[in-house]
């Protein structure tokens, strides 16, 4: 484990042990820590009498003597109790067991202080080990029993001051809790103060923006009251171009229709203008013949009568007359057809019919040339 990791752990375990008291938390480390093989175990270096390099522990248990490099497991152990006797001489310090058949331990040290100081803790630790067998006095009895109940008195001073300190925290924790509860509510309260403005505020944002929603409603009311007053104008003016266009239709058709009755009388009113012009040739024959006989007639001294012309009041001149008026009054028709077309062709803007009407104009003009041209003939 790294150095981080001990803190973190060690941090952790102070914070669970919190409110121990100090000779409490001593003794029970010290409890863990003597069940550790290497605890109390003074080492110091050595060499035996062959010149090798080992180590020497000293500890309340006894003397052990360890290789170099394992100092958890002793190669060879000297307990206090089987111990007769330890001496030194400069670097030379001697081990004899109490067993007087068993072979003496001999072994040297580098410097004359470490010997001195390995045979002070041998003495100190051995004079321990005696002391733990020996009976107690009276006095270290009484004073072990002082120590007890000392110790059982802390112990509840201790536990005393742990409950008030436990309640204090407790009660530090239900202010700290009442206070976080307070600013909590408090904070609650701004909240919802803040959270009413708000929704003051988005009321009056919303009648605001009702407001200006029904203003809005009126004004497309009023938009798709007049769009449909323009839909119904349009309409109106729909049907309308549809019934002016039928009409135009329809007068286009009767125009076509007089159109091809007026083809039809201009040949018909041809051909009675060519037998009326053959008739006036005949007639004409028939006048000179007349002329001619009654030249004859009047070379035999008969009395000069005067030639009879012939006038329009003579029954050869009547169809004569009937076809003149039929004429005009057919040209006072046509003029009046084509006014008509012409004022259609005004209000009509349709491209598609220009053409039409042109064509029936032009057949009406030919039409009109052609009767006029056989009036001047027959005239």
């Amino acid at each position: 484990m790294t150095a981080e990791m001990w803190e973190e752990k060690i941090t952790a375990w102070y914070a669970e042990h919190r409110g121990i008291a100090r000779d409490e938390a001593e003794m029970n480390y010290l409890k863990i820590a003597q069940d550790l093989e290497m605890y109390g175990v003074n080492y110091f270096p050595i060499q035996n009498k062959n010149h090798t390099d080992l180590l020497l522990g000293v500890d309340a248990k006894g003397i052990h003597i360890y290789s170099i490099n394992n100092r958890f497991s002793p190669n060879k152990s000297f307990e206090w109790s089987s111990i007769r006797n330890i001496s030194y001489s400069e670097k030379e310090l001697t081990i004899k067991p109490l067993d007087k058949k068993a072979e003496v331990f001999k072994f040297f040290s580098s410097q004359l202080k470490v010997n001195k100081l390995i045979f002070q803790l041998c003495i100190g630790n051995h004079d321990l080990f005696m002391r733990r067998r020996k009976v107690d006095s009276i006095e270290i009895q009484q004073m072990k029993a002082q120590a007890r109940e000392e110790k059982a008195r802390k112990k509840m001073e201790n536990q005393r001051l742990a409950r008030e300190k436990q309640l204090r925290e407790e009660a530090e924790r239900a202010k700290e809790e009442l206070e976080r509860r307070l600013f909590q509510l408090e904070d609650e309260a701004r909240q919802a103060n803040e959270a009413l403005l708000r929704s003051q505020e988005a009321a009056e944002l919303l009648a605001e923006k009702a407001q200006i929603a029904e203003e809005e409603a009126k004004l497309l009311a009023q938009n798709a009251a007049e769009a449909e007053q323009e839909r119904q104008r349009l309409e109106i003016t729909a049907l309308k171009s549809k019934e002016e266009k039928r009409l135009m239709e329809q007068k286009m058709r009767e125009a076509e229709l007089i159109a091809v009755k007026l083809v039809k009388e201009s040949d018909r009113r041809a051909k009675e203008a060519e037998h009326l012009k053959q008739d006036l040739h005949e007639a004409r024959e028939a006048e000179r013949k007349a002329k001619q006989k009654l030249l004859d007639i009047t070379r035999i001294n008969y009395p000069v009568i005067p030639p009879v012309l012939p006038s329009c009041f003579s029954p050869m001149c009547a169809p004569r007359l009937d076809y003149l008026e039929k004429s005009r009054k057919f040209e006072d028709r046509l003029k009046e057809l084509k006014s008509e077309i012409h004022a259609l062709k005004l209000e009509e803007k349709q491209a598609g019919l220009y053409s039409h009407w042109n064509e029936v104009l032009g057949s009406l003009d030919r039409s009109l040339g052609t009767v006029s041209t056989s009036i001047l003939h027959f005239l």
